[in-house]
């Protein structure tokens, strides 16, 4: 072998053991080491852990469910509404008012901690049906579909499972003004998409002159 082969072998060799150090001093780890990411992101729980233990009771009332916003989607929450039994079960315009002033409560802390909130906001106030309404009407102090499209969602979706719904179930809306009264239905997408215009039904119960 000539001297100048020789010593170009030689730089290669000081040149590829260079690389190697270079590689090694940027911290390039095998593939075969495991890399802590650390946990995964946590998600917000949507349920109130202990029951509603902060928010404050009145002396006397009544067991309901209300649907607040979690996660960007309706869930519901216990808790007992001011109005009393007997009317519970027989004034339907008390039994909305007394859903629609649990609603525009601000959150207790507990549910604050789960996360929800809430987008009703007052004072919105029900009455009963006009003369010629359908029946089973409750009318706000303000236009439904003005509301905040999550707010009317948690109003319709709270007076579905309730004594406020209309016969059949459905959630019959009006409001101050010279609008006919629209049904609403809580659907699974209003509770998934609270965010997102409230499904209103085509036909409307019979008419009714007093309620």
């Amino acid at each position: 072998m000539t001297p100048n082969a020789a010593g170009r072998r030689a730089v290669v060799a000081f040149a590829a053991l260079l690389g190697a150090l270079a590689i090694g001093g940027c911290g390039i780890r095998s593939t075969q080491v495991p890399v802590d990411a650390g946990p995964a992101p946590s998600r917000v729980p949507c349920e109130v852990s202990g029951g509603n233990l902060t928010q404050a009771q009145p002396e006397s009332g009544v067991p309901v469910r209300v649907y607040l916003v979690c996660a960007s989607q309706l869930e519901s929450v216990d808790r007992t509404a001011g109005v009393p039994e007997k009317k519970a079960l027989t004034d339907r315009v008390q039994v909305a008012q007394a859903l629609i002033d649990e609603l525009q409560k601000e959150p207790s802390s507990s549910e604050r901690e789960a996360g929800f909130a809430t987008y009703v906001r007052g004072p919105i106030v029900a009455g009963g049906p006009r003369k010629g309404d359908p029946a089973g009407t409750l009318r706000l102090n303000r236009q439904p579909e003005d509301l905040p499209a999550p707010a009317l969602a948690q109003i319709v979706c709270t007076f579905a499972e309730s004594r406020a719904a209309a016969p059949g179930g459905a959630v019959v809306l009006g409001g101050p003004g010279a609008y006919a009264p629209r049904s609403y239905s809580c659907s699974q997408a209003a509770k998934e998409r609270p965010d997102e215009t409230v499904p209103t039904l085509g036909a409307l119960p019979s008419p009714s002159s007093s309620e």
